[in-house]
């Protein structure tokens, strides 16, 4: 039996919503046939965008959706997806070696209808490959400029009177790969630039009223390199303190769990071995976490204090942009990057999920790499067909988090005893609380054998539901035209005693128990 014991009379920090981000792209077909189907399409659709991903989307309440990349960010050019579509220049997409015409009918407009109807706020991600500084100041007065300059007019003319007001905008996309292969200082100075141009709408001048304060995200390391992440960081930070700082809201980490090693681990057939050792590598990012929390935190420790009357304080959040298993590339997919989800990556999301929860002073926005049809999506389409994957069900569990305050715990439970992942456990767990309402989530690994486990409260609680996402096998998945294997199951009543709580969750699974406290 495993114990878990929690504390609910300490409050820890609030989780931000941010951390449930998704990230949309077009690669393979992670926009067209996904996300965009155009107005012409049989299949059923809100003004050409799918209506079961967007339904399904709306569900979960994303609270951020990056776009247009990723890598194609670097070759996008905003006004090719803008005015009638007919008239929108078509090209190809090359992005990790594909010949993918793209015809530019799904841009800034439908980017942001999709984002009204499912309630996310955007994350516009700007083009410093092979843009221009002109023409990133241009796309940001486009769509935030509420006066009637021409690139407003033009955006009402579009169909949008109103500013889209977007907050969130990145500066670049990888800059040490694929972005320019730029060193961190070669890249800090560029960031100085385009940061330097952008609008500012009246913010940070005393004698105006600002209309709007965007929010600048710098391009942070490849989570995957341990050397050259350090030292980007270290770097890229150290250009900071020399002269002005530039404005500076957020740093953009990335990291995948790669599993690119193993040429007989296919993504929907694998060996036990296989199972732990992809597990075991979704705890990688918790270290990163940590050593690259610290380093911000020192680097902007030793940014100066400006001279003169405007300077101001500093603070730089840490966001993962950018994660979620990356298993070996199928060539009999449907498109580039398109891999089915089993078990195994429902339970690495759960694990990855809970490791933001867990360290929400740390890292305060995520995005999952990505929603639709590309690596560890949450939908997967094919014609009309959609299907759900194990991942879309967990972010769905794992919805109560939001906005909660984490809980501090204690987990007694046994190692599995494996000799290359010596130091897996059987359970993981995560609690946090809103409104007197504990939400405690239970991973069990474990391949093979249920688990009876023991939670232990403060305080007298009392059950007020729970669901579970298992299967028989550890390599099941979701298939079109088929009935779902993974969904989620109610759990039957915990057998409840004062402030302890037993139940037992299935092998393979990820289980959620909310529970109310009974104050007298």
């Amino acid at each position: 039996m495993s114990k878990v014991n929690i504390s609910t009379k300490t409050n820890g920090e609030v989780i931000n919503p941010n951390l449930h981000g998704q990230f949309v792209e077009f690669l393979g077909s992670g926009i067209y046939d996904g996300i965009w189907v155009g107005e012409d399409s049989t299949i059923s659709h809100y003004s050409g965008l799918r209506k079961d991903v967007v339904d399904a989307l709306k569900e979960i309440k994303p609270p951020i959706l990056r776009w247009p990349g990723g890598c194609f960010a670097d070759t996008y050019h905003w006004r090719d997806g803008i005015g009638p579509r007919e008239k929108r220049p078509q090209y190809y997409n090359e992005n990790f070696g594909t010949q993918k015409l793209e015809n530019n009918h799904f841009g800034t407009h439908e980017f942001m209808e999709l984002c009204e109807l499912v309630g996310a706020k955007p994350w516009f991600n700007v083009n410093m490959l092979s843009g221009t500084v002109q023409e990133s100041r241009e796309w940001v007065e486009y769509v935030n400029r509420e006066t009637e300059t021409s690139l407003a007019k033009e955006r009402a003319v579009n169909g949008h009177p109103e500013p889209f007001n977007i907050d969130y905008w990145g500066i670049g996309n990888e800059s040490w790969a694929g972005g320019g292969n730029y060193t961190a200082e070669g890249y800090a100075n560029e960031y100085r630039k385009y940061t330097a141009s952008m609008p500012t709408f009246g913010s940070g001048l005393p004698w105006t009223t600002a209309t709007q304060n965007l929010k600048m995200i710098a391009v942070g390391p490849d989570g995957n390199k341990p050397k050259e992440r350090a030292e980007w960081t270290k770097d890229f930070f150290k250009e900071l303190t020399k002269y002005r700082k530039p404005k500076i809201d957020g740093y953009d980490l990335h990291f995948y769990n790669w599993n690119l090693t193993d040429e007989t681990d296919t993504v929907t057939n694998f060996s036990e071995d296989a199972w732990y050792r992809v597990i075991n590598g979704a705890f990688e990012l918790e270290d990163v976490i940590n050593e690259q929390y610290f380093l911000l935190e020192e680097g902007v420790k030793a940014i100066p204090q400006e001279e003169g009357t405007f300077a101001s304080d500093i603070h730089v959040d840490l966001i993962v942009g950018e994660w979620g298993n990356w298993h070996n590339i199928d060539l009999t997919a449907p498109s580039i990057l398109w891999q089915q989800c089993t078990m195994r990556d429902a339970i690495t999301t759960a694990l990855t999920l809970d490791i933001f929860h867990r360290n929400c002073e740390k890292v305060q926005m995520a995005c999952v790499a990505q929603s639709v049809n590309v690596l560890n999506s949450l939908f997967l389409t094919k014609g009309k067909e959609t299907v759900l994957t194990p991942n879309y069900y967990v972010f769905k569990m794992y919805q109560a988090h939001k906005g909660a305050q984490k809980l501090d715990i204690a987990i007694k439970t046994d190692l599995l005893g494996r000799e290359k992942e010596h130091d897996l456990a059987k359970i993981y767990s995560f609690a946090s609380i809103k409104d007197d309402v504990v939400t405690v989530n239970l991973v069990n690994i474990s391949s093979e054998e249920a688990e009876a486990i023991e939670l232990n409260f403060d305080q007298e609680i009392e059950f007020l539901c729970g669901e579970a996402l298992a299967s028989e096998k550890i390599n099941d998945f979701n298939d079109f035209g088929k009935e779902e294997q993974i969904r989620l199951q109610s759990v039957t009543q915990p057998n409840i005693q004062g402030t302890t709580a037993k139940l037992s969750v299935p092998k393979a699974s990820v289980s959620v128990y909310q529970f109310k406290l009974n104050h007298y």
